[in-house]
């Protein structure tokens, strides 16, 4: 009986004598069942700092309608000044503290929601977008995500524009 290609077995591990389709070597890669091939963890090592992880989840939480802003008053209020700097750019990690582990990762945000949202339906939406957000860029397992609400942002009130003072 004779086999063809497709009904070879396939070895788990390639060695550098082992070729493709095209003939070419293969790179000691794994074979995955979906028949791509990934590198083998003992040939490296990929580290993810904790300020990384809060942009993605910072960027993440600020894409949910009803999010108005981020952190407490104080650091709301530190941040407002730093970005009427010149040359001064919005902080994305305001209000978001993360801890890395190798696998696993855990995310507190602090928000600021506008008035007359759902806050469980904006919580909510904001744990499964920064949840998806990690998992997809970083490939850690997202734990927890736990929502803080400290504000709620009223539709008369305008950050953007200083108070006047008394005297002109």
């Amino acid at each position: 009986m004779t086999t063809t290609k497709a009904e070879a077995p396939v070895s788990p591990q390639r060695t550098s004598t082992d070729r493709d389709d095209d003939g070419s070597k293969g790179q000691g890669l794994e074979k995955r069942a979906d028949g791509a091939f990934r590198v083998p963890a003992e040939r490296g090592r990929t580290s993810i700092a904790n300020s990384v992880v809060e942009k993605i989840a910072g960027m993440a939480a600020r894409e949910v309608l009803g999010v108005h802003d981020f952190g407490g008053s104080l650091a709301r209020s530190m941040g407002a000044i730093r970005d009427r700097v010149p040359g001064g750019r919005p902080n994305v990690t305001r209000g978001v503290k993360v801890e890395v582990g190798e696998r696993q990762t855990a995310v507190d945000l602090e928000l600021v929601v506008e008035y007359g949202v759902a806050i469980t339906d904006v919580s909510a939406d904001v744990r499964e977008n920064v949840i998806s957000a990690v998992e997809r860029m970083t490939g850690l397992e997202v734990v927890e995500v736990n929502v803080s609400i400290v504000d709620v942002h009223l539709p008369d009130e305008d950050d953007d524009i200083p108070a006047e003072g008394r005297v002109q």
